[in-house]
């Protein structure tokens, strides 16, 4: 299984921390050519390893970190994108409902992406949080995943697992989901909650 993180601002920095905290190879991307995330990349550890876009999206799996409406650039650069995992890790804050047609910020991110598995998780957490050890007090920091499709959650449960964290599954991406996606100017109920699931 091949990973890459698709973003490298501070919430990309923050998802390849984790990679690297688990000796976990992962390919990291952005708009900057590879050469400028070399710095930023080898001071987070040996196993992130920056590569242009179109070589990133060869992962099995990809997280999407970008800014909410870049998700149609990246969408841009397959043609298909059946059998890969994407798990969006996206806000749209301060994107008008409107813009949206009335859907879910995911939902409009899962239909650029045609053939996708898609997931919503890694999103709820400021980055400082996300890039912190998840083993807390005895406990896993928690992630909330979300989908339309319950064949995509697997994989994305154990690799949340495989980077330390717990997962609570909240349901699909217009029930569940809309509890960490944010409407407008307004955080859903779940963002910022830090939980820690006891083990």
């Amino acid at each position: 299984m091949s990973y890459s993180i698709i973003g490298f601002g501070a919430v990309g920095q923050a998802l390849a921390r984790a990679f690297a905290r688990q000796s976990i190879e992962v390919a990291v991307a952005s708009r900057r050519e590879p050469d400028a995330l070399l710095p930023q990349a080898r001071a987070i550890g040996p196993t992130v390893s920056p590569k242009t876009l179109q070589d990133a999206v060869q992962a099995d799996t990809l997280i999407l970190a970008v800014p909410f409406w870049e998700h149609r650039n990246v969408a841009e650069v397959l043609p298909d994108w059946q059998g890969k995992t994407l798990i969006d890790a996206t806000n749209a804050f301060g994107v008008p409902v409107e813009e949206l047609g009335g859907l879910p910020s995911s939902t409009v991110i899962a239909r650029a992406f045609p053939g996708a598995r898609f997931v919503k998780g890694f999103n709820h957490l400021p980055a400082d949080v996300l890039a912190a050890d998840p083993k807390v007090g005895g406990g896993r920091r928690v992630v909330f995943l979300s989908s339309d499709d319950d064949a995509a959650v697997p994989p994305v449960v154990n690799l949340a697992e495989r980077l330390g964290f717990a997962s609570v599954w909240l349901g699909s991406l217009g029930e569940g989901g809309s509890l960490v996606q944010a409407r407008g100017r307004t955080w859903a109920p779940l963002i910022f909650q830090d939980l820690v699931r006891p083990e």
